[in-house]
């Protein structure tokens, strides 16, 4: 159509500008050439050159209206006007392909571009594929783009369309590496319109791409599946050496007291026999306390955490705890400071699970005739009760990390010995069943507090946070 309309507008304006019908018509013919390879590329150009030769013979060479030329100047005109408008024609339609396919190049590095940037900037797959889409739709042209893929047992559905275009032409390509198909690039044009080749590879492009942030999901999920292996290996080798080593201590402290004890030809004076079966009696009710730990985690995996609550005076059982583990503190003091708090609706046996393990925790930590705090005051619409100790205290960046179980932070103490590193874990989880918080904060001194508020009124428990982020010291 082109290569018709355009030798037609240059003879329509030919006659109008030389009524003499001079050869001068020649330019404008020119003009249409360049127009027509411009417009319409290479083909156009030829059709344009071959109509304006035979324009420029029928209506402005003598003899006027007919293909005959008398002339000779006219003849060699001619032919150079033709050879002339075919060299044109192809240079100028060659330009303009030469600059299209480097916009279409353009577009096509600005397009992957995009993609790589957003795949590598850590977004989620599913915005990135999303942002994908609407730039082909924009870009291309479409009327409707849709991404369906599957990877690392995750399906990822995307699809963007232009408003108010019904799809016309539509093509499928598959988004696949090597052997793999990970699913579907579906894009389709308006109607009527047909996929131009440099399109189709586009696409073909694009999803190559995808094909390749796919498979990355893929591996980062596998990597992190193998991580998440050895990590659960790592816990349950840790909880095994750990739960090993604290049964032992408690069990060989009491057979070899028992043991002592049994020997008939050893003699024990009243104070030595006293002081054994002392032995006896605190390490089982450690070994108590480690077995109540092991349980609680057991419980608090489980979800069966169930406090039975009753309205309990906490000082009440501070003071319990503190008469029960008097024996282990040694040189460390232990001071309390109570004010007028009401009564809390809690299950005392396992605040008094609670208190135990803070102090245990206190006293190990502590330097050798050190001092132990322990506060209970009303605070807003609960009760707060505080374990403070002098001991060399915990970084505020590994505060939440001593929360989770098995953690044991080094200590500087130097009578401190580790423990299971269940004890705030255990802590925390009684705390938040009982609608409560727990937290840990620094002293001036430059020891540890771990401060937990109890409701003073009936409330619902807080939600149990998973096991892995539960805490531990």
């Amino acid at each position: 159509m082109v290569s018709i309309l355009a030798p037609a507008l240059a003879l329509g304006l030919a006659l109008i500008v030389q009524p003499e019908r001079e050869l001068g018509a020649v330019s404008v013919f020119l003009l249409a050439v360049v127009a027509a390879s411009v417009a319409g590329g290479i083909r156009a150009g030829i059709g344009s050159s071959v109509l304006g030769f035979l324009a420029l013979n029928y209506f402005f060479t003598e003899p006027l209206h007919t293909l005959r030329v008398h002339n000779r100047d006219d003849v060699v005109a001619l032919v150079v006007f033709f050879v002339v408008a075919l060299l044109v024609g192809w240079v100028v339609a060659r330009a303009v392909s030469e600059r299209d396919r480097a916009t279409r190049r353009e577009r096509e590095a600005r397009l992957l571009n995009l993609f790589a940037t957003k795949a590598l900037s850590g977004e989620p797959l599913d915005r990135v594929l999303n942002d994908l889409a609407a730039a082909l739709v924009d870009a291309l042209r479409l009327a409707s783009c849709s991404i369906h893929a599957e990877a690392a047992g995750r399906t990822y559905e995307v699809r963007r369309a232009r408003p108010d275009t019904d799809d016309g032409t539509i093509v499928e390509v598959p988004i696949s590496s090597g052997d793999v198909r990970f699913g579907t690039l579906t894009a389709s044009r308006p109607a009527r319109e047909e996929f131009p080749p440099e399109d189709h590879r586009l696409l073909e492009s694009a999803a190559n791409q995808i094909a390749v942030g796919l498979e990355r999901t893929s591996l980062d999920a596998e990597i992190a599946a193998a991580r998440l292996d050895a990590e659960t290996s790592r816990a349950r080798a840790a909880l095994f050496s750990s739960v090993t080593h604290d049964l032992r201590t408690p069990l060989a402290s009491i057979k070899t007291a028992v043991t002592s004890l049994l020997q008939v030809e050893v003699r024990f004076d009243p104070a030595q026999a006293r002081e054994l079966l002392q032995t006896v009696l605190e390490e089982t009710d450690r070994l108590n306390r480690l077995v109540g730990n092991i349980l609680g985690l057991a419980q608090v995996r489980s979800g069966a955490l169930q406090p039975v609550k009753e309205p309990t005076a906490l000082d009440e059982i501070v003071e319990a705890v503190l008469h029960r583990l008097e024996p282990t503190f040694g040189s460390v003091r232990v001071r309390t400071m109570f004010r007028d708090a009401p009564d809390v609706p809690v299950d005392p046996v396992l605040i008094d699970q609670v208190l135990s393990n803070l102090l245990e925790n206190a006293v190990r930590f502590s330097p050798p005739a050190g001092e132990v705090t322990v506060s209970v005051a009303p605070w807003r619409s609960a009760v707060q009760v505080r374990v403070a100790d002098q001991g060399p205290g915990i970084p505020p960046e590994d505060r939440d990390r001593v929360f989770e179980p098995f953690t044991q932070l080094a200590s500087t103490a130097p009578d401190a010995t580790g423990g299971s590193g269940l004890g705030l874990a255990i802590s925390r989880a009684i705390v938040l069943a009982h609608g409560g918080r727990i937290w840990i904060e620094g002293t001036p001194g430059g020891g540890t507090a771990v401060v937990f508020e109890l409701p003073a009124r009936e409330t619902a428990p807080v939600p149990q946070e998973a096991a892995a982020r539960e805490g531990g010291r």
